[in-house]
């Protein structure tokens, strides 16, 4: 197996290169003046099972470069290539809620199933699809963050009294903390807009006895997180921490939420960023091994 990153991926490379047991090669993304991109991978990949490592913040952004990178990958002789996508972007919109929408979700994954043999990621951001299997032509397994986070909050928090911001955090919340140990309630959203957001009080009494940690999956304009630490204060709780599996942070959303009263912001690390403290490596190769890609082995 040879691992190859793209480039802002090298702090988590490493480590996940120990753990799947693979060889580590570099790959060069060329940017043109006119916005191109020129991809150029490591020579002698001739037999070899090859596995790209990018992360889709910028889904648009890594898109075209993955299917060169991918496509390339073949013409210089490999025999499988997969993508290890610790975010996977584009699965929020699984529906045509109006005329004449794209169903995001269901076209991002046929685009990557014509590029790679399979998909490894970390719980994607799903709402009406209940497994990967069911948008992807390839094999793709979602490596599970709820142990690494349930261990952080113990270690770090053992008073911590988990909220979930709304009920697609349901799944999340409820199992960290029943792993950690932990109470936890989950708050009701009202979505009027990409940056418009209203938030239940929450009820829970024993949030005044303990820490307040908010869990979501992705914190990206940052809105769901500032309303509920408004609420939060407003209920006379403690500053909160705010644990989050994906940092994509658009603009401002970082320091928005820490005005907002947020004691910290503890993220993992399948988005590059400073709050990252939780890493995914392991979970990421354990996630690939269940796949059976080694040598003299199959996929189907």
């Amino acid at each position: 197996m040879i691992l190859i990153p793209f480039p802002e991926m090298k702090l988590l490379t490493e480590t996940l290169a120990l753990a799947m047991g693979a060889e580590l090669r570099t790959l060069d993304w060329h940017h043109f003046p006119d916005g191109e991109s020129l991809m150029t991978l490591p020579g002698d990949l001739d037999g070899a099972d090859v596995a790209l490592l990018a992360t889709l913040r910028n889904p648009d952004h890594h898109a075209l470069p993955l299917r060169f990178a991918a496509a390339t990958a073949r013409e210089m002789g490999a025999r499988r290539v997969g993508l290890i996508a610790p975010y996977l972007g584009y699965m929020r919109q699984d529906s045509r809620f109006e005329a004449g929408q794209a169903v995001s979700a269901r076209l991002f994954a046929h685009f990557l199933g014509e590029s790679f043999d399979w998909l490894v990621t970390v719980d994607p951001h799903l709402h009406r699809i209940a497994r990967l299997e069911e948008v992807f032509p390839i094999p793709a397994v979602r490596a599970v963050s709820a142990p690494l986070l349930a261990n952080w909050i113990k270690t770090n928090l053992p008073d911590a009294v988990l909220l979930g911001p709304d009920s697609e955090s349901q799944q999340w919340v409820a199992e960290v903390a029943r792993l950690a140990g932990r109470p936890y309630e989950v708050l009701r959203k009202v979505r009027t807009g990409d940056r418009q957001v209203e938030v239940s009080v929450p009820e829970s009494a024993v949030l005044r006895d303990g820490t307040p940690v908010i869990l979501d999956d992705i914190a990206s304009s940052g809105r769901t997180l500032v309303r509920t630490i408004e609420r939060l204060v407003a209920a006379g709780s403690r500053a909160p921490v705010c644990l989050v599996i994906h940092a994509v942070f658009a603009g401002s959303a970082h320091d928005d939420i820490l005005a907002a009263g947020a004691a910290r912001i503890i993220t993992t690390d399948t988005i590059p960023h400073p709050s990252n403290a939780i890493g995914i490596a392991d979970v990421l190769a354990e996630a690939f091994g269940s796949l059976g890609v080694r040598a003299g082995t199959s996929i189907d």
